[in-house]
């Protein structure tokens, strides 16, 4: 009965869905995609996959891809005979998963219209779906759980914020869950959530954080000095790389910067936000603040950045070299209230973390960076030039930051093959 009043109401809405979709792209400058939105792949795509077993996972965005990769990397040295198939909601998630070297073909996920997933099921032929994160898509999960296609939640997890709206419409999300093989979740809270929401308890599990496995070691000076080379940054300065920075974070990071570069004369900004559509606000600040930029996708050989200058990032993907080559790393998301980003990124590159009091969306990271001293909390925007000036000035206060960020990082892996574990049950 639920399928079938969800089904009448998609048919309503999937004019309006057609049209925000069209809305979306134009805005933001990304293709349209509409049949692969509609489960349609061509032919020329489907040769890449046919004739083997095919993995298919889903990735909403960058944030999924990354915290996929360790995983990606297992699934493609374990299976080495299968087609892995990776599905994208966003361009930037899409982006992000084209340089990786472990997948055979990157499509959109589509809308979740019976036809759609129908269509693009039959077209794919999984012989296994993993979804990352909590991504819960009735008419998806439904049509997989009937054509007895395994279907597991990985790195599971629920924030805070989200547990309540979830719990609210439990009605809605309980047939779903109830369709899934396998649930692996991050946390015992997170197990404890789903639980509640609709998970059958007897198939949800403990399998850790995935993003714990992020390739980990402490960057070397010459390997920092050749990335800074890739990206024109001068010799000898102080990079500070604000990452997956949000929409009023930025002039925070500007007045900060702007005020410690006028106390130390090396410092060099790198700003990269969530969103790369975002730059030519980003670059108004910038200006009206009186700082010289240059894009990253103007960056030519032959021009060399200066100290107190900023590299603004218009691209994907890049974020884990830009990190490799700072000496500070401001983690965005958290000083606005956004739920935060991934610390474990910096911290796994041996870079010393500054982050925010919105970290809802990763308490358990946000509890591991406190707990290993591998970064500086801060409390209110004031507080970022402050906590940047002690990292500037102590050389040793960085190394102790970034030694306890790898120890992190060595210290609480496993979620991969943890997760392996559960998948060769069902491969």
């Amino acid at each position: 009965m639920f399928f079938l009043a969800y089904n009448i109401l998609s048919i309503l809405l999937l004019v309006p869905v057609f049209l925000f979709n069209i809305y979306r792209s134009v805005r933001l400058g990304w293709p349209l995609a509409t049949a692969e939105r509609f489960g349609l792949i061509p032919r020329r795509q489907l040769e890449k996959i046919a004739g083997r077993p095919v993995i298919w996972l889903h990735a909403v965005s960058v944030g999924e891809v990354i915290a996929a990769s360790p995983l990606l990397k297992a699934l493609r040295s374990r299976y080495p005979g299968h087609a892995i198939v990776v599905s994208n909601t966003t361009e930037t998630g899409r982006s992000a998963a084209a340089g990786l070297t472990e997948i055979d073909l990157c499509i959109y996920f589509p809308f979740d219209f019976y036809p759609s997933v129908h269509a693009i099921l039959r077209s794919v032929k999984p012989r296994i779906i993993i979804i990352m994160e909590t991504e819960i898509w009735p008419n998806f999960c439904c049509e997989a759980a009937r054509k007895n296609i395994p279907l597991l939640l990985a790195n599971g997890r629920i924030s805070d914020r989200s547990f309540q709206r979830y719990l609210k419409f439990s009605w809605f999300f309980r047939p779903a869950l109830r369709c899934f093989s396998a649930v692996c979740m991050q946390s015992e809270a997170g197990c404890l959530r789903i639980t509640a929401i609709g998970a059958n308890p007897e198939t949800t599990k403990i399998t850790g954080n995935l993003k714990n496995d992020i390739p980990s070691h402490q960057v070397s000076g010459e390997e920092r000095e050749h990335l800074r080379s890739q990206y024109a940054i001068p010799e000898g300065c102080c990079v500070l790389t604000a990452g997956s920075t949000r929409d009023g974070e930025e002039q925070f990071v500007i007045a900060a910067f702007k005020e410690l570069s006028a106390e130390f004369s090396n410092l060099f900004l790198v700003l990269v936000p969530r969103h790369p559509e975002r730059t030519g606000d980003i670059a108004a600040l910038l200006e009206k603040a009186g700082l010289r930029y240059q894009k990253r996708t103007a960056i030519s050989d032959d021009h060399l950045m200066h100290n107190g200058e900023a590299l603004l990032v218009d691209t994907v993907g890049e974020m884990m070299n830009l990190y490799a080559l700072s000496d500070i790393a401001f983690v965005g998301g958290s000083l606005v209230p956004l739920g935060g980003h991934n610390l474990l990124e910096p911290a796994s590159v041996g870079v010393p973390t500054v982050f925010g009091p919105h970290m809802a969306n990763f308490r358990e990271i946000e509890a591991l960076v406190l707990r290993y001293g591998a970064g500086i909390q801060i409390h209110n925007p004031k507080e970022l030039a402050e906590s940047c000036r002690a990292l500037i000035t102590s050389a040793e206060l960085r190394g102790v930051l970034g030694q306890n960020g790898i120890k992190l990082m060595r210290d609480n892996g496993g979620a991969t093959e943890r997760h392996m574990e559960v998948i060769t049950g069902y491969l």
